[in-house]
């Protein structure tokens, strides 16, 4: 494990990494909810949050389909249309983000890319999709999730700053964006827009 711990649960500027995520979709969405392995920090942060816990489905193969598939079948017993889906170690994505992508999506599906390429965990799903994600999983299978979004005709919403989807993948990409932030070289984000929001 590159990051060294659980990396939901990290903490950056005093809100763990899936709190921020969360936050920046509160922005957009009407409701959200966290994708967690049970028993795991982020689960617990999220219940203390007040926040639904979404699980992979027993026989799905690990990775983001599978949550993708888990958000499906809550978006859809909701009676939401769509499902916005956000990583949770990529805390400098762009605040116009799901607006942008919500916009271009209409009733369908929608991604992110950048001169970089593809962003498929940063992505908009229409709760029509479930029976195609359902079919990509079958079997322990687990295709990309790019595939699957070109399968449903993603269109894609070009960003032009490809750093603002950079993950944090070790300690210590995540010490050297703390002090960033703490010198004032990095804005995570309106403090008004996400206090408004709890």
């Amino acid at each position: 494990m590159r990051f060294g711990g659980e990396k939901a649960a990290a903490m950056l500027a005093g809100r763990p990494l899936v709190i921020w995520a969360v936050r920046r979709l509160q922005c957009s969405c009407a409701a959200v909810a966290v994708s967690a392995r049970s028993g795991t920090q982020a689960e617990a942060m999220a219940e203390a949050a007040g926040l639904p816990v979404l699980h992979d489905a027993a026989g799905d193969a690990a990775g983001p389909l599978a949550g993708v598939k888990a958000g499906l079948s809550w978006a859809r017993h909701l009676g939401a249309r769509a499902l916005a889906v956000s990583p949770c170690d990529a805390p400098l994505l762009p605040h116009d983000l799901f607006v942008r992508l919500i916009a271009a999506a209409g009733r369908g599906a929608a991604l992110a890319e950048t001169a970089d390429g593809r962003q498929p965990l940063c992505a908009l799903w229409p709760v029509s999709a479930l029976p195609v994600v359902t079919e990509a999983l079958a079997g322990g299978a687990h295709p990309p999730t790019w595939r699957v979004l070109e399968s449903i005709a993603a269109r894609r919403v070009y960003f032009g700053r490809a750093e603002a989807f950079a993950n944090l993948n070790t300690r210590a990409d995540l010490l050297a964006l703390a002090r960033r932030v703490a010198d004032g070289e990095v804005d995570l984000g309106s403090s008004s827009a996400f206090d408004q929001i709890g």
